[in-house]
This record gives C-alpha cells, structure tokens and sequence, in this order.
C-alpha cells in the first residue's frame, strides 16, 4: 500500500514537473497561447508560484499583442473571410480569458479582457459573409456551383444557429446539387426459369436497399421508379441492371475403375496344435468411382445512364457455382478391400443442391460484387 502511495506522488510530482517545464518552452518558442494555457492550468493547484505567475502574465501579453496585430491586418483585407478570421481570433482571446478566469487569485492579478462581446458581432458578420459567398455562388447555376453553396450555407448555419434563410437556402442548394439515381428492376434475356422470378424481383430493390445503406457521397441518392414517381424526384441518372444468362447445367459423372487384389487365407489344416499349414489364395475385386461434377453461372451488366439516355459507365459481374463430390462401388469378393477402399465405397451417391438453391447462391455472388461495383463508382462520382 505504502509503494503504491509513493508511486502515485512521485507520478503527480512528475507531472506537474512537466507541465511547468512545458509552459516554458511553450513560451521560449513563441507558443504564448499555450504557454498561458499550461500556466494557468499549474497555477490552479499552486496559485502562489511566483515563477509560473510571471510567466503566465507576459505570455499573456504577448499573446494579446500577437492576436490583436492579426485582427488589425485582416481588418485592411477586401477577403470575404476576414470576419470569420477575426472571429477565430477573438475566439482564441477569450480562450485564454477562460482559462487565467478559473483561477480567482491569478484573475485579479492579471486581469484579462472579457472578448465575449466582440465573439458575437463578428460571429453574425462571419455568418453574413458565409452567406453572400452561398448566394454568389448560386447565381452559376452549375452542380458544382451548387454544391459549394451547400457547404457556405452549412457553415453560415453554423455560426447563426436556427437561421431560417441560411437553412432554406441549403436546402435549395443540396436539391440542385445532388445528383438523384433511380435503380431500374432488373432485366432478364436468355433462357430462364418461371419459378426463380421470386429471386429476379427483390433483386433490384436489395441492391438499392444497400446503396443507401453504405452511401458514401452526400451528393448522391438512390430511388426506386415507384419512389421517385411518388416524391416527383429529378432523374438525373439511372442504373440499369440486365442478367444475359443464367446457366445451370446438368450435372457430369466421369467413371473410373480400378481392380485390387489380396491374398488370404482360404483352409487351414491342424496337423497338431502348434503345427498349422494354411492354403492362400489371392481373391480380387473391382471399383468403380464416380466423380459428379457441376458448375453453374450467370452474368449481370450493369450500365448507367444520364437523363439523355447517353452512356456513362458499365461493367460486367460474373458469378459461379462449382460442385463436385466422389462415391464409390464394387464388384468381386470384398476381402481385397483394404480398408481405405471401404472407407471410400462407405461414402454415399450424392446429386447436387436443388436449382433454386444453386440460383439463389449465383445471384447472392453477383448481387454482392454489382452491389460494390456500383457503390465505388457513385462514391468516386
């Protein structure tokens, strides 16, 4: 218990070693801002240090000094910006108001300026100037345009919380900015089955489900046909899907067939008990394996569309079903099994899995990879 008392107090005389020695070297390299921070925060335990108190009150000078010649230059700048830098800075003023403020005795020492008020009118111009640069913006009438708007807008938002026209205006934005894709029911060509149309309809709306889901560009939104009609969503894309073949083929028996042979025992004649003459002969038996084989697949295209029909992007996703298992039989006198061979010929006649499942196994594989295939692309868009 004693040690482990020790350890902590030499852990905390460690720390506040280090801390001390930081806000110098914060302060000998320029960094006042930090240099105040790391003082007043030592002088919250120890507020009569006289060394970390001298320290705290000249960087703090300097600090203002540094900040207030910036304010002054960014108030000569024609930038749209300049208020939001002012803000910053006043920000960071009133960080360090904060923090020398949480130590009372320290406070009436150095007695720092309360910033508060300056953060607000600057605040609401930066938010002002967010704003005028969205609206500029908007008047290209371009996506591109509109989605730098957004993010004006988004940040006027965020220096005016609850501003009803900064939020409009997003909103009107990101509708001319982002780009809608409708997802098209697949399409079949080639031989099919009626009885997997189960698996062909939810297929279009899995992959949509995913790709909102997994959306990785804000810009981007997927709709069914049913949906955009309903909502009167702009088409600007359109994903068509087109399944030009799915095979499932018969399974395939190839035969081999070996003989094996062993020599035993057929009569044994006691002559006396210690004294036997066995008879050999060699008997022999014939194995035939069945290797049955099948391999199954199908082929999606994907193709994407703008609004004029014109072709933008396409890829192709392949997706395969192989099978195979092996059984054996015999003919001939089972004595020349070894036991090897009766372990093979234990194992039964197998017939693949149902075409239903096969199907639904092929279109899983090929729903993943379009799935991803789409995704990258729009993600990239």
């Amino acid at each position: 218990m004693k040690l482990n008392l020790y350890s902590l107090f030499f852990i905390a005389l460690s720390i506040l070693f280090i801390s001390c020695k930081t806000a110098k070297k914060m302060y000998e390299k320029g960094n006042y801002d930090e240099a105040v921070e790391l003082a007043a925060k030592k002088l919250q335990k120890k507020p009569n240090d006289a060394a970390t108190l001298d320290l705290l009150q000249n960087a703090y000078r300097f600090a203002v000094e540094d900040h207030e010649t910036r304010i002054r230059n960014n108030s000569n700048s024609n930038n749209d910006l300049r208020w939001e830098w002012t803000y910053s800075e006043y920000l960071s003023l009133q960080r360090l108001y904060d923090a020398i403020r949480r130590s009372p005795s320290v406070f009436d020492i150095v007695r720092p300026t309360d910033y508060s008020s300056y953060i607000a009118t600057y605040r609401e111009e930066a938010g002002n100037a967010r704003y005028d640069r969205g609206l500029a913006l908007m008047e290209n009438n371009t996506r591109n345009s509109y989605k730098q708007a957004f993010y004006e807008f988004q940040k006027a938002l965020a220096l005016k919380p609850g501003d009803l026209s900064a939020q409009q205006k997003m909103d009107e934005a990101y509708a001319n900015a982002v780009t809608n894709v409708i997802v098209l029911p697949v399409a079949r060509s080639g031989y099919q089955y009626s009885s997997y149309d189960y698996n062909y309809k939810n297929f279009d709306y899995n992959v949509l489900r995913y790709l909102n889901n997994n959306n990785g560009n804000q810009f981007v939104r997927y709709y069914s046909p049913a949906e955009a009609n309903s909502y009167d969503i702009r088409t600007d894309q359109v994903v068509e899907m087109r399944f030009s073949n799915i095979d499932v083929d018969r399974y395939h028996d190839q035969r081999s067939t070996r003989e094996v042979s062993k020599q035993v025992v057929i009569k044994e004649t006691v002559i006396k008990p210690d004294s036997i003459i066995k008879d050999y002969a060699t008997v022999k038996a014939r194995i035939t394996t069945t290797k049955r084989t099948l391999y199954s697949d199908g082929l999606l295209q994907v193709t994407i569309k703008d609004y004029n029909n014109q072709w933008l992007w396409s890829d192709t996703y392949r997706g395969e079903y192989n099978w195979s298992t092996e059984f054996s039989t015999y003919t001939g006198d089972a004595r020349a099994l070894s036991e090897e061979d009766k372990k093979q010929l234990d194992r039964k006649e197998e017939f693949p899995p149902r075409n239903n499942d096969i199907i639904r196994i092929i279109m899983d594989e090929i729903q993943s990879r379009a799935e991803c295939g789409i995704k990258d692309y729009y993600n990239r868009f």
